[in-house]
C-alpha cells in the first residue's frame, strides 16, 4: 500500500503553479474591471487545483495500465512503481474529479449555468489526455490542449465568474500564462523522450526531436514575456510580471547545455517557480490598473 507521501508524490506538487497562476492572473483581470469577488475567485481555485490533481492522478493510472511506465526518470508514478493498485489510483483521480465537480456546480449558481457544459468539456479533456481509447497525448497534442484549458478557459474562465464579462484584457494575458504552462509540458516530455519514442508514446517532443524541443522551450518564455510586454503598453503595471524573466534562465540554460535525465527535474521545477511568479506579478499589477 502507498505511503502518504508517495500519494503526495503521485499527486505532482511540481505541476501545481499550472492551476495556481491562472486563477491569479484572471483574478487580477477581474479586479482590474473593478469586479473581483471573493468567493468565486476561491472557487475557482478549488477548481484549477482539484483537476490539476486529477489529471495526474489520471495520467498515473492510465499510463501504468499501458506499460509506458515501466522506466522513467521523473517523479514516481504510484501504478508504474507498484506502490498502489491501479484501482486505488482510478478512485483517487475520481475523487479529485468529483471536488472539481462540486465547486465547479457553486461557480455556475453564482455565474451562469452554461458553466456547467465547459467543465463537463474539461473533465473530459482531463481524462483522455492519456486515458480512453485515442489519448490525445500519445498524438502530440496535448501542447495545444492545454494551452487552451489551462491558458484561455482558466484565466479568461476565472475573470468570467467574478465579471460576467469576457473582456479583451483576460484573453491577452491568458496568452503567456498558457504558453509558460505549455514550457512545463514540453520540458516533462523532453526528460521523457526517449523512453516515451520507445513506447510509441508521440509526444510533440518525440515528433520534434531532441534539439527542436530544446528551442521551443526557450522560445515559449520568449514569446510569453513578449506579450506581457505588449499588454504592458496598454496597461503599464502589467509589466511587473517582467520581473519574474530571470527565473527562466536556470532552467533555459539547463536545456540549451543539454541537460538530460535528473537535471531536467530541476529544470521543470524551475518552470514552475517562474509559471508561478509570473501568474503573482501579473495578477498583481493587472488588479493595480484597475
Amino acid at each position: 500500500m502507498a505511503t502518504p507521501a508517495q500519494w503526495v508524490a503521485g499527486a505532482r506538487p511540481r505541476t501545481l503553479p499550472a492551476a495556481l497562476a491562472p486563477v491569479l492572473v484572471g483574478t487580477g483581470a477581474a479586479a482590474a474591471l473593478d469586479g473581483f469577488r471573493l468567493v468565486p475567485a476561491l472557487l475557482a481555485l478549488v477548481v484549477a487545483l482539484a483537476l490539476q490533481v486529477a489529471v495526474n492522478y489520471a495520467n498515473d493510472y492510465s499510463d501504468g495500465r499501458r506499460g509506458t511506465d515501466a522506466d522513467r526518470v521523473g517523479p514516481m508514478r504510484l501504478v508504474g512503481s507498484g506502490a498502489a493498485a491501479p484501482r486505488q489510483v482510478l478512485v483517487a483521480a475520481g475523487l479529485a474529479f468529483a471536488v472539481a465537480a462540486v465547486a465547479g456546480l457553486g461557480l455556475a449558481a453564482l455565474s451562469s449555468w452554461w458553466l456547467v457544459a465547459v467543465g463537463a468539456v474539461c473533465i473530459a479533456a482531463a481524462w483522455t489526455y492519456t486515458g480512453g481509447p485515442l489519448p490525445y497525448g500519445y498524438r502530440a497534442l496535448g501542447e495545444v490542449f492545454v494551452f487552451v484549458f489551462f491558458g484561455l478557459v482558466a484565466v479568461v474562465g476565472t475573470t468570467y465568474v467574478q465579471t460576467r464579462t469576457l473582456p479583451g484584457v483576460a484573453f491577452a494575458v491568458a496568452v503567456p500564462i498558457g504558453l509558460l504552462i505549455v514550457a512545463i509540458l514540453v520540458v516533462n516530455n523532453l526528460r521523457d523522450i526517449d523512453g516515451d519514442a520507445d513506447v510509441g508514446k508521440r509526444t510533440l517532443a518525440v515528433l520534434l526531436g531532441d534539439r527542436a524541443t530544446r528551442l521551443t522551450f526557450v522560445g515559449l518564455f520568449v514569446v510569453a514575456f513578449a506579450v506581457i510586454s505588449a499588454v504592458g503598453a496598454v496597461r503599464p503595471w502589467a509589466l511587473l510580471g517582467l520581473l519574474a524573466a530571470p527565473l527562466a534562465l536556470s532552467p533555459a540554460r539547463t536545456v540549451l547545455s543539454g541537460g538530460r535525465g535528473p537535471a531536467l527535474i530541476g529544470a521543470l521545477a524551475g518552470t514552475g517557480v517562474l509559471t508561478l511568479a509570473t501568474g503573482v506579478l501579473l495578477g498583481a499589477g493587472l488588479a493595480l490598473s484597475g
